[in-house]
């Protein structure tokens, strides 16, 4: 009798920063990204983006479209601003909150009821179009205590970190006891010429050091779209990737991770079930956010 098949590494493109105001920027990743393959993408869609009162029916037609040929919707934060007073947290945290995201951590220092009504008001916007997410991924990967504590409450199967990937519940909605996946996301720095120079040799950085990982993910931004460079690298890195590795959604990564591991039983009140069932807090502020 043979062995059976290795499972084929996997490669998750998420398009981050979904809404009207950059959408079209959106539209040109996923042309470069069709041009190299077909594959199935994960859209990380803002219900409110910087509280602008746009809306997009068309917008939302290709994303209905963009499901039913096998992408993904995920819950990307609910305005991708980070509203709460500047000062606390200590040095670090004041620094990637206020400066290196511009202050677009959303979830980085909200309390557990106020995080908890955002992913709330989210998931009631993705349910008036008809749509259920899968996952949670926090704008600019920063999620502080409350944060954590209001997602561990939640439906979600998947969320990430910049560093790591971590499943929640598995499809029948238990909490499932596997730890967070180590791998860091690929991603530009677009905003400045040094940026622009340096994020694609750290992505390359990136691919070659993780070349053996189950994982690898590669997280676009809209404003990547507007540099001729960008997008080169981009499809060439996509196609070094491709040639050894499945291109799965966020949400199909996560079912496959979580098809073997240990589930709690969704009512258990255990120490073991609670320090198990949730990522330690610590992670994300170890994490090393996009923008």
């Amino acid at each position: 009798m043979s062995a059976a098949a290795e499972p084929a590494p996997m490669l998750c493109v998420s398009i981050h920063d979904v809404a009207p105001a950059t959408w079209p920027d959106c539209l040109r990743l996923v042309q470069a990204i069709r041009a190299v393959a077909d594959i199935p993408l994960t859209w990380l869609v803002v219900p409110h983006y910087h509280f602008r009162p746009e809306q997009s029916p068309a917008m939302e037609a290709c994303l209905d479209a963009s499901v039913a040929r096998g992408d993904e919707l995920a819950l990307h934060g609910y305005s991708h601003l980070d509203t709460e007073a500047a000062g606390g947290g200590g040095l670090r945290q004041r620094f990637l909150r206020n400066v290196y995201t511009r202050r677009e951590g959303e979830f980085s220092a909200l309390a557990e009821d106020e995080a908890r009504r955002r992913i709330e008001l989210g998931l009631g916007w993705f349910a008036a179009r008809g749509w259920t997410p899968t996952g949670f991924v926090p704008p600019a990967w920063l999620l502080g205590e409350g944060a954590w504590r209001a997602l561990r409450a939640g439906p979600f199967a998947y969320t990430t970190t910049f560093s790591h990937f971590h499943c929640l519940r598995d499809e029948e909605g238990n909490k499932v006891g596997i730890d967070p996946l180590l791998s860091p996301s690929m991603v530009y720095a677009a905003r400045n010429r040094s940026g622009r120079f340096l994020s694609p040799r750290v992505a390359d950085a990136t691919a070659a050091m993780f070349a053996k990982s189950p994982l690898v993910r590669f997280s676009l931004h809209p404003p990547d779209a507007r540099y001729p460079e960008l997008v080169r690298h981009i499809q060439g890195v996509l196609e070094r990737l491709l040639a050894r590795r499945e291109a799965v959604t966020k949400a199909e990564c996560a079912r496959r991770l979580t098809s073997s591991a240990v589930t709690i039983p969704r009512h258990s009140s255990s120490p073991d079930a609670s320090r198990h069932s949730s990522p330690a807090t610590s992670d994300s502020a170890a994490d090393h956010p996009a923008r």
